[in-house]
């Protein structure tokens, strides 16, 4: 989201001098100070994800910056979907959920494609934050009927919504009720003449192999693994490459090729040590140190 073709800086430095805030305070926990001079002097411009951080700074409402730039007001609703995609890709659902409740109610978002989108990632909140599975799958599905109620021939879209189920039933312990929905949107998904986000391919196929391997299945479970791997390679794609090795890792271990297991954890490992995924690396760690005792 780009925020050239208005006097951003100018309102930026303007509130936070209205705030008595230094460089430094506005700063702090979001950029470098060099990084805000020249936000203000509009050299550069924040991410989506800075701006927000600087909007609750400044406690101003994020729409603050585009209603006085006199810009579109679409582009407030995209830039806010956007930073919800960026929250889920870190698992960060209080501050999705935080989102939502704020701008459910901002007209802009009765939009069916907004509203829709909303109500999606309200469902997947539901789940993780209040464990109410029911609760959960029933706003994914309202979301769904939104835009398709025969629920035929899906979209992109609503293709990733059902997608959020399998992930959500697999979560909750229903593999075989997981596996079949994973498999009800591979199969729509390849009717697709064109996919847009290829990552749609790599959550369903790792959803896939960690619902199989959890069920024992682990021939079946390298498949779709093996896929994942051969996607990313393609399309030159680093989005759950780690996890796609380490899946197969584990699978080769279950099923006693010790040496393949130890190859994938291997290349799992080296993922996430460029990736800078502290977490997942030390976790591959400690099951490569396992298989050397």
């Amino acid at each position: 989201m780009s925020l050239v073709g208005y006097s951003f800086g100018e309102i930026l430095e303007s509130l936070r001098i209205y705030k008595e805030m230094t460089l430094s305070e506005l700063a702090e926990g979001i950029c470098s100070e060099e990084d805000l001079i020249q936000f203000e002097k509009e050299d550069k411009y924040p991410t989506i994800d800075q701006l927000y951080k600087i909007a609750l700074k400044l406690h101003v409402e994020l729409n603050h910056f585009f209603d006085i730039g006199s810009t579109d007001t679409y582009n407030y609703a995209i830039a806010i979907t956007e930073l919800i995609k960026k929250y889920k890709r870190e698992r960060d659902y209080r501050a999705i959920n935080e989102i939502i409740m704020k701008e459910q109610d901002n007209p802009l978002f009765k939009h069916t494609s907004f509203k829709q989108f909303l109500t999606w990632h309200e469902g997947i909140c539901v789940y993780y934050l209040n464990n109410d599975k029911e609760r959960s799958v029933a706003l994914l599905f309202e979301a769904l009927d939104m835009t398709n109620p025969e629920r035929k021939e899906l979209s992109e879209r609503e293709i990733e919504i059902i997608t959020s189920v399998a992930i959500i039933e697999k979560d909750d312990g229903n593999l075989e009720g997981s596996v079949k929905v994973f498999h009800e949107a591979l199969n729509n998904l390849a009717k697709l003449p064109q996919v847009l986000d290829s990552k749609i391919w790599l959550k369903i196929l790792y959803g896939l192999g960690q619902a199989l391997s959890k069920l024992e299945k682990y021939e079946e479970s390298l498949i779709y693994c093996s896929k994942g791997i051969d996607n990313c390679i393609h399309e030159e794609n680093m989005y759950l490459f780690g996890e796609l090795y380490y899946q197969a890792g584990m699978n080769y271990l279950k099923l006693g090729k010790l040496v393949e297991g130890k190859e994938y954890l291997e290349k799992a490992m080296l993922i996430f040590n460029l990736q800078q995924n502290d977490k997942f690396a030390s976790l591959v760690f400690e099951k490569m140190e396992e298989l050397l005792k």
